[in-house]
This record gives C-alpha cells, structure tokens and sequence, in this order.
C-alpha cells in the first residue's frame, strides 16, 4: 500500500488531568414537561411474566443474603452452576469460557456482594451483571421491578436490554420495560399504570427520575442495583443527582454493582459511597487497559486535510465496519454529508437526532446495512457492533479516557482491529503522548504499507 498521508515529528508532552465534583449535591426537583432529554428515558419492550421481593427506604443500604451456590474458581459457565435456563441462553450463543472478567466477578456477584469492577472494553462487563441477575431473579413470585440496571445514553441502554432478551430466553417471566427520552412521558407513565407488570428495569437517568416523581415506577423491591459505564454516570454533577435520586428510591437491603473501563480513584471513591463493604476488581490496570490485537498509530496534518486524508484512507484499507469519531454535532454532520456526496456507505448518529431515527441508524449499522457510521461521543461508550474493526479519530479525543472508549469499539473479545487518530494541533499530540504515557503504550505514525493482515481476522 503507497502512503496516505504527510509523515509526522515525535509528538511533544504536555499535562493532563480534570476536576472532579464533589459526592455531596444539592438535591433538584424536576418538572415532568422538562424530562425528555438526551439523558433521559422512554419505551417498553419484550415478553414474559410477573415477580416480588422485598423493601426499605432509607438512604444507605444493607446487603443482600446470599441464597445461591457459586465456585469461585468455576473456569466454565457449567460449574458456576447456573440455572439450566441460562445455561441453555449462553451455550446457544456460543460461550463456554467465561472471560477473565466474568470469571472473576460472576461468583462473587453471585454470593451477593457489592460488586465495584474495572476491565477493559470488550471482554464481556454486561454479562457479568446480566448473568448474575437472571440468576438470582425469582420471577415467578415477583409483581414489581427486582433488577434496575441505570445507562447514560439510550443507545447503550436499548444494548443492554438485547443482552438481557438474549439471556433470559428460556425463563418463564421475567418482563423487562426500558425507558429513556425522545418520547411521551406521559405514554411512558400510561404504560407503567396500565400494563403488565415487570421485574427488570432499564433505562437512563433523567427519565427514570422523571416517572418515580409521578408515581409511576415503584423501585420499592429492588433487590439489584446496576450503574453501567459508572465512572460516566457519576462524574458529571447533574447526572449523579439524578443516580443519586433514584438511589434514594430503591430499597436498604440491595445489592450494587458499578462497571467500567475507565475508573480512576476518585471516581473509586464515590461509587463506595453507593456499597456496603464492596469487592473493588480491577482485572486490568492503567497499562493492560488498551486491547492487545488493536493496531494504533497516529497521522499529523493540517485541520484543512483532514477530509480529504479520511477519504483517501477509506479507500485503502481493507475493512468490515468503520466508526469516525468527531467531537461535535455539527462537524459529524458536515462530514457524514460529505462523505455520503462522495459515494461512501455512510450514516451518521449523535444526540440531536430523534429517539427513533437515533435507534433505526444504530439497527441499521449493527445489522451491516451500512459500513461507515460518523459519530460523536454519544456512541464511545459500551457500544458492541462485532464487524467493526477500524476506529478513526477525525478529531482527537478530548482527554485519555476518551480514547479509551473510543478505540474500544474496536478490537473486541480479542479479535484485530486498527485505530488511527487525526493530530492537527498541539493539544492533539498532548493528548496523544498522555494516552502513551498513561497506557504504557507506543502509538505511532501510520507506516507507509500496513498489511491487512494485522486489524483484519481471517
């Protein structure tokens, strides 16, 4: 392959490091014609049957017991001697082995404890707490919500509840509704009074909150708490009153479990603040947090180039799916059209979509109809398209983590994969040398020739 693009100088260093708020935060009230919104939530979804449990309503919370059996060495999903149900859900889908991930925290989460846990982007963190709460989950005795799993964007929160249909397909019951913004609440509060009752929860924060201040959703028997992509949910001072809140809602004697790949301290610090006594995994530090098959190099040129060099590069690779990353609605914007002018199979996603033209893209691109997805950050989060094996930053990430989740969207499960990363300023090769510095890592110009054979599986 001939060179694509200007050839780049060693990068220099430059500091890093953001602020973080404070735990403590002033409680908000909120009207309910105010509750649709990018964090928020809305819709039902699936099939199945009824449930109960039990309840408390103070602000910290107590343990559950623990009622099941689980090894804590078990090296296949066989001996962790899960329900025949989910056995047959996982068998069919091809998994024997738990991942490092599952086989570290399934046993203990299953023993009841809380749960604070730290691995690297596609190793398999939804299944850890999909998994456990299907286990645990008596849905034939239950006529209220047992399991509330929250999200930050509604994307991630539809892909959590697919995990959990595909989970729980042979159990009898176990209805689950999801919630998040970009619809009627008032439809949202309608279906909650007048359907079938659920037991597993869904949704993102601001349109949970929404329906407890109607009156609408009873969290009173929750029995498992769930905070994916934690470090995300929390840092932010509006979305963490939101968790916060509907913490509040759920009962004392629960169960909490906070994922993410991303956990710096002291974000560690709040999550506790949420658990009673909690087993803290950290299956990867700093240094094995970047994905061991996922080529990553970097391009330097001039802002005005960078379409131009995009398309070139698009051209010249080998691939299955691509996400491009920008940092800004209008610039993904802009770009999805030029590249569309240009013939490429492209679609674009970010938040000022609706919910429905938002999910329709996101079917759209999992489901190989189109091979190009421009995004912005909205899509960096937990997102799981397996044919995806490039990543390109248009615009470089804003900070370390952000690169993480990025790229992460990429070489998942072990599989190959390849990340280029745009650098046209000094911050850009500032944030490209914390990254190096931060990971231990070595990300280096794109060579002249790669060979497909590096980000492409067989």
């Amino acid at each position: 392959m001939n060179a694509v693009l200007v050839s780049t100088s060693k990068l220099s260093l430059g500091p890093s490091k953001g602020e973080l708020l404070n735990y403590e935060v002033k409680e908000e009230t909120r009207d309910l014609a105010n509750a649709d919104g990018d964090t928020n939530g809305d819709i039902l979804v699936d099939d199945g049957e009824d449930g109960e449990v039990m309840a408390e309503t103070e602000q910290k919370h107590k343990p559950v017991d623990f009622t099941g059996h689980a090894f804590l060495h078990s090296s296949t999903f066989q001996e962790m001697m899960l329900k025949p149900e989910l056995i047959k859900a996982i068998s069919e889908h091809g998994f024997t082995n738990p991942s490092e991930v599952q086989f570290q925290c399934i046993p203990k989460a299953m023993m009841g404890l809380d749960i604070l846990c730290q691995a690297k982007s596609g190793m398999g963190k939804t299944a850890v707490y999909v998994i456990t709460s299907l286990q645990e989950l008596d849905s034939a005795s239950v006529e209220q919500p047992s399991i509330l799993v929250l999200a930050p964007t509604r994307e991630l929160a539809y892909q959590i509840a697919t995990e959990f249909q595909r989970f729980k397909k042979y159990m009898t019951g176990a209805r689950l509704a999801l919630f998040f913004g970009g619809t009627s609440v008032a439809q949202d509060i309608e279906n909650l009074r007048t359907g079938t009752s659920v037991q597993i929860v869904i949704g993102t924060p601001g349109r949970l909150r929404a329906l407890i201040d109607a009156k609408a959703l009873d969290l009173s028997h929750i029995k498992t708490f769930i905070v994916d992509e934690c470090d995300k949910m929390l840092i932010g001072l509006d979305m963490r009153a939101d968790v916060q809140y509907i913490f509040k809602a759920t009962p004392v004697r629960k169960q909490v479990m906070m994922l993410s790949a991303t956990l710096p301290r002291e974000i560690q610090a709040v999550c506790k603040n949420f658990m009673q006594n909690p087993e803290i995994l950290t299956v990867a530090d700093d240094c094995d947090l970047t994905l061991e098959k996922l080529q990553q190099h970097y391009l330097k040129m001039v802002e005005a180039e960078k379409t131009k060099n995009l398309m070139e590069l698009l051209d010249l690779l080998e691939f299955n799916q691509v996400i491009v990353f920008t940092n800004t609605v209008v610039r993904c914007l802009a770009l999805a059209e030029l590249l569309e002018k240009a013939a490429f199979p492209v679609i674009a996603i970010h938040s000022s979509m609706t919910q429905e033209d938002r999910l329709a893209r996101y079917h759209q691109f999992k489901s190989f109809e189109k091979r190009l997805l421009v995004a912005t950050d909205l899509f960096g989060r937990g997102m799981d398209i397996q044919n995806v094996n490039i990543v390109i930053n248009y615009d470089c990430p804003i900070d370390t983590d952000t690169y993480l989740h990025r790229i992460a969207r990429a070489g998942r499960f072990n599989s190959k994969g390849l990340a280029v990363t745009f650098i046209a300023s000094e911050r850009d090769s500032q944030i490209m040398n914390e990254v190096q510095d931060r990971f231990d890592i070595s990300v280096t110009d794109l060579p002249d020739e790669i060979d497909c054979g590096l980000y492409m599986d067989k």
